[in-house]
Order: C-alpha cells, then sequence, then structure tokens
C-alpha cells in the first residue's frame, strides 16, 4: 500500500503532515480535507502506539517526528505536544488495541469543492 502525494513534493508533504499531526496531539480535533485527514490517521496511530511503549527512545522517535510547539503560549508551565502525547494521550489508550482517531466526513468545502473533514481522537 502507498501513500498521498497530496499535490506536493515529499519534503513540504512531510512537514505538512508532522505539522498537522502535532496539532491534532495539542488540540485534540482539527478540521482538514479528508485525503490529508486519512493520511493523518496513520501517523497519529503511530504516535499513540509510541506513546503506549512509553520508553525513552520512543519518547525520541515521537520528539523527531513531531514540532516543538507550547500547548498553551500564555502559560509559563505549559507542556509540548511530545509531554501531552506521553503523559495524557498514552495512558488514555494503554487498554485499546488500535484505532485512537477517526474521520468525520463535512461534505464539500465552499469555496473549490474539496471534501472536508474531521479527524479526532476516539473517547474512551
Amino acid at each position: 500500500m502507498g501513500y498521498r502525494k497530496l499535490g506536493r513534493r515529499s519534503g513540504a508533504r512531510m512537514a505538512l503532515l508532522r505539522n498537522q499531526v502535532t496539532d491534532l496531539i495539542i488540540h485534540e480535533r482539527i478540521r482538514t480535507t479528508e485525503p490529508k485527514a486519512k493520511e493523518i490517521q496513520r501517523l497519529a496511530d503511530r504516535m499513540i502506539t509510541l506513546a503506549k511503549r512509553g520508553d525513552l527512545h520512543a519518547r525520541r522517535q515521537a520528539a523527531a517526528f513531531l514540532r516543538p510547539v507550547k500547548t498553551d503560549p500564555e502559560d509559563r508551565k505549559s507542556k509540548d505536544a511530545v509531554q501531552k502525547l506521553f503523559d495524557i494521550l498514552g495512558p488514555r489508550y494503554r487498554e485499546r488495541q488500535g484505532g485512537y482517531t477517526r474521520v468525520l466526513k463535512l461534505g464539500p468545502r465552499r469555496g473549490d469543492g474539496a471534501m472536508m473533514a474531521i479527524i479526532e481522537f476516539v473517547e474512551e
């Protein structure tokens, strides 16, 4: 099975996916196009699997993929995306065997007709 090219070169595509997976971890729900959401789903589930492992190597692998962003710019003690992934999301899905995210289809975007979707983490 391949992957979607999303009309971008490989570097721009990876930057886009890294940014969107990081935003998904921080906000736990984002709105994007349907093909992007399906690609983000694969990567986000992989990040949750790393968080469930919880060891130092998994933390470093997640830190190498996610972009360094604070979750709350006003809060001096805010945690970054890697900390939220390992401290909150990993333990939340400890007993779940996969399927950590869902894609909800919204319909076409008004401007160009692109199919829109919401990707979010499932609740226990």
